[in-house]
């Protein structure tokens, strides 16, 4: 079975003060009929290769659970690790390490620093530049090769995890978020059958009520050219906004939906493993490390903005969608490599995958998506003002 949409677009512990509800792993027997129960519905994809995989993490590979159901999240108090963080990254751009951009406006490429050996004072480092460059390209990591629980520890740091309504984990780890493509023509094929682009920005499950912040993908299967990872600086298509509409723009909220995400998994007979949720969240968000501005709109999740008409709130998105995605001077492009782990911070971002390669090649990664804080929209300060 062909992955989902979602599945294809979205590229997705500290203590908190309301408990998220429970995560109980499924183990393996979990799937075999009792005396006392019915067996559980799950789905593997190594059964579907067969029971053997040309995976070269096969224990990351997806799993889905039919029967395993969530409570609605709860609220939590977030802290921000970015906030008050030394911005001279003493602590992460360690001696030997060397940080290069990728555009001017967008994206950087770091070598010689191993995120998962970070003191706190480096993790608190890393939320800073990240939020700063919009996206981080760590090469040479040993992400993939830690046990998952470490992999977990580490991204828990930044917040609460974030565990997927409708995607596949490897099992018994929920908070993974797998994005899983085997490659196969018939796979491609069927997927663009109707759509003649793989270009689909979002920000990830921004339909939570308090969506993602720092966020972690990290590789493990990748073609060897295609298959890489757009983003676009949503604070720069904010920045390159008239002052009048900046204006109009603030204190706007626009409605973000999980229901047709949820829609499409239950009609390719998917999970669905918590009732799906809308938020209003404002157009124009700031970012509580910069200080900056974000526009806070994408077409993957946002449906209108409250108070506008249908024809009015089309028109309005239709242009924002439309400056967010031809801003190819405030984009970047990562390409994927072997031990690359990417940073991105889903607040003041927007991303796509980009379905290239014809080469049959597997396109295997994992996401670990801290959730942030509600978002937040300060007032507008006239430019003549700022």
């Amino acid at each position: 079975m062909a992955p989902s949409v979602a599945e294809i677009q979205q590229e997705q512990v500290a203590p908190v003060v309301a408990k998220q509800v429970p995560v109980v792993a499924v183990p393996e027997a979990a799937t075999e009929a009792s005396a006392d129960a019915p067996a559980r519905r799950v789905r593997r994809q190594i059964d579907e290769e067969g029971g053997t995989t040309t995976a070269k993490y096969p224990h990351y590979l997806p799993v889905y659970d039919y029967d395993q159901k969530y409570a609605p999240l709860e609220p939590f108090e977030h802290v921000d690790h970015g906030v008050g963080a030394d911005p001279t990254f003493k602590d992460l751009l360690v001696e030997g390490s060397k940080i290069t951009k990728l555009t001017p406006a967008t994206g950087s490429e770091v070598t010689g620093v191993q995120l998962s050996q970070l003191s706190a004072a480096g993790k608190d480092q890393l939320a800073l530049l990240v939020a700063q460059r919009k996206v981080v390209a760590f090469r040479d990591q040993d992400f993939a090769d830690l046990p998952i629980k470490d992999a977990l520890d580490f991204g828990g740091y930044f917040g609460r995890h974030h565990i997927h309504p409708t995607s596949g984990a490897p099992e018994g780890y929920p908070e993974i978020h797998l994005v899983h493509r085997v490659g196969s023509k018939g796979e491609l094929d069927n997927f663009f059958a109707g759509r003649n682009s793989s270009v689909a920005w979002h920000s990830d499950v921004s339909y939570e009520a308090q969506p993602p912040g720092t966020t972690f993908l990290y590789v493990f299967d990748t073609p060897e050219t295609g298959g890489d990872t757009a983003f676009v600086n949503q604070v720069e298509a904010y920045n390159r906004l008239s002052p009048a509409l900046k204006q109009r723009l603030h204190g706007l909220k626009a409605l973000h939906s999980g229901i047709e995400q949820a829609e499409f998994s239950h009609k390719r007979g998917g999970v669905v493993r918590r009732e799906p949720v809308t938020h209003e969240h404002p157009i124009v968000r700031t970012h509580p490390a910069t200080g900056e501005k974000a526009l806070y709109v994408n077409s993957g999740f946002t449906r209108s903005i409250v108070g506008f008409k249908k024809e009015e709130s089309d028109a309005l998105l239709a242009f924002l969608y439309a400056h967010i995605a031809r801003g190819i001077d405030y984009q970047t492009r990562v390409r994927w490599a072997p031990k690359t782990v990417v940073v991105w911070d889903n607040r003041v971002t927007a991303h796509s995958a980009v379905v290239d390669w014809t080469t049959g090649e597997r396109r295997h990664l994992a996401r670990i998506q801290p959730q942030a804080e509600r978002p937040v929209e300060t007032p507008y300060v006239p430019e003549t003002e700022a």
